[in-house]
């Protein structure tokens, strides 16, 4: 049984990992933003199983829908936020030397996690 992790935007669930990779499934719900961030050690690829939102990589504001697809490259600012009301689901496969949770710089954070 795999572990979901809730989070205060929704949840994700890792599906594969390994000592450069991981594989996450990441369900914003509806109002839900992840904070700007970046990653020093790795670089990441997100998939849209469902659903819509915007994405910020760089100075770049992108729509998201299911379907399209995005990279983002390590030491990158990006973060993702759900406007609808419904879940925005993405697959996102990190690669690199280092895929630890703890590979976060938070700049901005509606939670208060900056």
């Amino acid at each position: 049984m795999k572990k979901i992790t809730k989070c205060p935007w929704g949840s994700f669930e890792v599906l594969s990992e390994a000592p450069d990779h991981k594989v996450k499934r990441i369900i914003v719900e509806p109002g839900g933003c992840l904070s700007l961030q970046l990653h020093h050690f790795r670089s990441e690829h997100w998939f849209v199983v469902a659903g819509r939102g915007d994405a910020v990589v760089g100075d770049k504001k992108i729509s998201l829908q299911a379907g399209g697809s995005l990279d983002i490259p390590e030491k990158e600012k990006h973060r993702v936020q759900n406007y609808t009301e419904e879940n925005l689901i993405i697959i996102e496969i990190q690669k690199g030397v280092y895929c630890g949770d703890d590979d976060i710089e938070r700049f901005e954070d509606k939670y208060g996690r900056a």
